[in-house]
């Protein structure tokens, strides 16, 4: 008598936060080993600058000039907590959004999402030459879409209680609020002068919930082709 034995799936290896997150490390750490004056010329060079988008004319040839600097903004951080602050939630959502959403198409919610994030910064500063820089908007993109996907999901965290380490299942919405406090402890007294990073924010969480909403059927099909369905 033959019994059907169901195939087991690997999962393949989540490689893109990995990838997103030695790239920022690496990056941060090569900017803060150089000498000030040439850190402050690689700024100029490729962090987005606010100012020039005064009105819908001016708007294709400023994207002609600066979109590349919308995308090497996202791996250019002002101190440890500006980075740190936005590798925790890249690893706490990153990882499980990736395993729904696929690798490459994780790659282009990032990219995407923080680009379109930092253009409504420059879009909302009013004035020229403000440096804007981090991968906030692009986190806020993936959470963004985290939530569209998982709206129910709890994450497992370590939390420590005393001299003991407790592992705990909290509502992803919990953690999202403590991403929020965060972002708003950056806003007074980050690198985001006020409240002008809330606009890269709100972007990037708008767009990364409408792109998942969007690829909603794509990351079905790939789901069930890994349960083997």
């Amino acid at each position: 008598m033959f019994i059907a034995v169901p195939t087991r799936h690997k999962a393949p290896p989540r490689w893109a936060t990995p990838l997103l997150f030695a790239s920022l490390w690496l990056c941060f750490t090569w900017v803060t080993l150089l000498p000030d004056a040439e850190q402050r010329q690689l700024l100029m060079e490729w962090a987005a600058l606010s100012g020039g988008l005064a009105g819908p004319e001016t708007w294709w040839p400023w994207l002609r000039g600066g979109s590349l600097r919308l995308v090497s903004a996202l791996f250019l951080h002002a101190d440890w907590a500006h980075l740190l602050g936005n590798l925790v939630f890249l690893l706490i959502f990153g990882l499980p959004a990736e395993r729904a959403m696929g690798p490459w198409r994780f790659l282009a919610l990032f990219l995407l999402g923080g680009a379109i994030a930092n253009l409504a910064t420059v879009a909302a500063i009013a004035t020229p030459d403000r440096l804007i820089i981090g991968a906030s908007g692009a986190v806020s993109a993936m959470i963004g879409a985290y939530l569209a996907l998982f709206p129910g999901a709890r994450l497992g965290v370590v939390v420590p209680l005393g001299v003991f380490l407790q592992f705990v299942r909290v509502p992803a919405a919990l953690l999202i609020g403590l991403w929020a406090l965060l972002q708003l402890v950056f806003t007074f007294i980050g690198p985001a002068f006020g409240a002008v990073a809330w606009s890269a924010h709100l972007a990037g969480f708008t767009f990364g919930g409408a792109f998942a909403l969007l690829a909603r059927a794509g990351i079905a099909r790939r789901m069930r082709r890994k349960r083997g369905y």
